[in-house]
């Protein structure tokens, strides 16, 4: 007995020096996006920062005495990948985090496998909302932080005063819910059924030649008309290629892109694209010395002056530098310590200001419409005085508008139906 009393004794040291060994072993980090496929263009740029904010994060200590470890990945711009390679993370590599996904088909793909394993999710980029989900952090735009802006914009004398709209986008979950909010908001501002024209274009589509052919046709009706881009990817080359073929100029008939940032324009001739816009809540042009120290340390790590910074990128500093922050208030890296703590804390964005994670998971940001230049810069042309709280819920939507996310105790919801006083549900 004494003998069996002491292997089991033995065993529970073993055991606890294995924890312990464990908890003072590196925290390791999951980066999920694409490195190739058609979405390559926008996420590689992604795995690369993060690898920068990890790397100065050890140059600081790490957190709570621990030195952090990047475990990369590639789900290849494969949405049912992204799903593997996160069970992968977090069952195999144990990650505390991912940083991870542009697309919303991507998130839509992992969020089961972070709600079964309850881990935790950093998506940085904007989507189209209708969505609150307890394992994921939504560090990107809602609409009502980028696309109504952007359309509320072009509806002003100083945006132009559009009158007819071109919704067109890639087609999959974002641009058609964000479409579909859009074009609900357009005709509660009285634009008519005849005045919006609404296309979508697979992956990686690359002959453009009769749909912009199409815009240029709309668009002669006497009526000013603006174009509302959610093309994503490399699609959005070919795409920007034949306005400049077809002679679309801004003046014509502008192009606001909600997925077009400085890494995309990167690989284009963008002298034809002069006065076009992009609607986000960061450009590299913003002239802080915030900013200028973030890129001066980009360009030094990356080892290329002319690598560019975006608008997700911004998303990934913010949403890293919060997760750091709670880990710290939890005093450690157990997911549900730090699902709670994560709410409330604050951040400094790379505008200026300060972001705070809400109780939806979403975070607060400022708005910024930029104009394109002939060096592949975006300078701002409007934006909005301070930080807007994200709508996680559209109240342009049918069933939607009733809706709130709050992950706070004791209500922890992220569809919480204020008519009915029921969680679980649209009404």
């Amino acid at each position: 007995m004494l003998r069996a009393g002491g292997a089991a004794m033995g065993g529970a040291v073993t055991l606890s020096a294995f924890r312990a060994l464990a908890a003072e072993g590196p925290i390791k980090v999951g980066i999920l996006h694409s490195l190739s496929g058609t979405m390559a263009i926008s996420e590689t740029t992604l795995k690369d920062v993060m690898l920068m904010l990890i790397d100065e994060q050890n140059k600081k200590g790490g957190v709570l005495g621990r030195k952090l470890e990047a475990v990369v990945v590639d789900p290849a711009s494969d949405w049912p990948l992204f799903a593997e390679k996160a069970r992968e993370l977090i069952s195999k590599d144990k990650v505390s985090a991912v940083f991870g996904c542009w697309t919303s088909v991507s998130r839509k793909s992992v969020l089961p496998v972070f709600e079964e394993l309850n881990s935790i999710l950093f998506y940085p980029v904007q989507y189209e909302g209708e969505e609150s989900q307890r394992n994921v952090f939504y560090t990107g735009a809602a609409p009502n932080q980028q696309a109504i802006p952007a359309v509320d914009y072009l509806m002003s004398k100083e945006g132009g005063s559009v009158k007819r709209w071109v919704l067109a986008g890639t087609d999959y979950v974002y641009p058609r819910t964000t479409n579909k909010i859009l074009e609900a908001y357009l005709k509660v501002k009285g634009v008519a059924n005849e005045d919006i024209m609404i296309n979508y274009t697979p992956f990686g589509h690359s002959d453009w030649q009769t749909i912009v052919a199409d815009i240029k046709k709309f668009g002669s009706a006497g009526k000013k008309t603006a174009v509302v881009s959610t093309i994503n990817g490399d699609a959005n080359v070919p795409f920007y290629k034949q306005l400049g073929n077809a002679g679309i100029k801004a003046t014509d008939i502008p192009v606001v892109a909600f997925s077009v940032g400085e890494e995309e324009l990167a690989g284009l001739d963008t002298k034809p694209l002069v006065g076009h816009l992009a609607a986000w809540n960061y450009f590299e042009s913003v002239d802080n010395k915030d900013n200028k120290a973030f890129i001066a340390r980009w360009k030094a790590f990356t080892k290329n002056p002319k690598r560019t910074t975006n608008d997700p990128m911004e998303a990934h500093y913010i949403g890293f530098n919060m997760w750091i922050k709670a880990i710290e208030k939890a005093g450690t890296t157990d997911p549900d310590a730090v699902i709670d703590a994560m709410i409330g804390v604050a951040a400094p964005n790379l505008t200026g200001g300060e972001s705070t994670m809400m109780p939806n998971h979403h975070i607060t940001k400022p708005v910024l419409i930029g104009e394109i230049q002939a060096n592949g810069q975006i300078n701002t042309v409007w934006q909005t005085p301070g930080t807007v709280v994200a709508q996680e819920w559209s109240p342009y939507l049918e069933g939607s508008r009733d809706l709130i996310a709050d992950w706070r105790k004791p209500l922890s919801c992220g569809n919480f139906n204020v008519k009915t006083g029921k969680c679980g549900g649209k009404a």
